[in-house]
């Protein structure tokens, strides 16, 4: 018999949000590599992202990344770039908890490898278009790259690391059907 899923409206739901929320915030500000070219920053927040997609499904990744880092750009001093950093690291966990819901090494490659393509894509567009110039926006380009590989690198072995002490983690991922 398959376990039942995790109905959405549930209070240990809210509450494992708001700590991954919470955690991709403390990891974006945590360590913050500047970018004295483009005035902007390099950050660990990809590793919350990736983990809380690849553990807890799209939409629990989506909201720890988008909210988390628009959280920690208000509390960082860079709270103009806040509604940009939801949408490209809520697209990024979004796409990745969604790829990766096999839960397979492979599954969780493809996941980053989209999620990158969406983040940095979001972030040249919507630098491009509304806060620096087109050359700062191509400028970052490497060091979202670097960033997300950063994510990639430590997430999915955190993703390992956390199944194999708690295996009963799965039970938290929010499936359909």
């Amino acid at each position: 018999m398959r376990p039942s899923p995790q109905p959405t409206r549930n209070p240990l739901r809210y509450t494992l949000v708001a700590m991954l929320i919470a955690l991709t915030t403390v990891f974006t500000l945590l360590v913050r590599i500047p970018i004295p070219a483009t005035q902007g920053y390099i950050n660990f927040s990809d590793v919350a992202t990736y983990f809380s997609g690849f553990s807890f499904g799209p939409l629990v990744g989506g909201l720890a990344g988008g909210v988390g880092a628009a959280i920690a750009d208000l509390l960082g001093g860079y709270g103009q770039f806040a509604p940009l950093s939801l949408l490209a690291h809520g697209l990024q966990g979004l796409a990745a908890g969604w790829i990766s819901r096999r839960g397979t090494m492979l599954a969780m490659l493809a996941g980053c490898l989209v999620g990158t393509l969406l983040m940095v894509g979001t972030y040249l567009l919507g630098e491009g278009l509304f806060f620096t110039s087109w050359a700062n926006a191509w400028l970052e380009v490497p060091f979202n790259l670097a960033q997300n590989l950063a994510g990639a690198l430590v997430g999915i072995p955190l993703v390992y690391a956390v199944r194999r002490a708690y295996p009963a983690i799965s039970a938290f991922r929010h499936k359909r059907g």
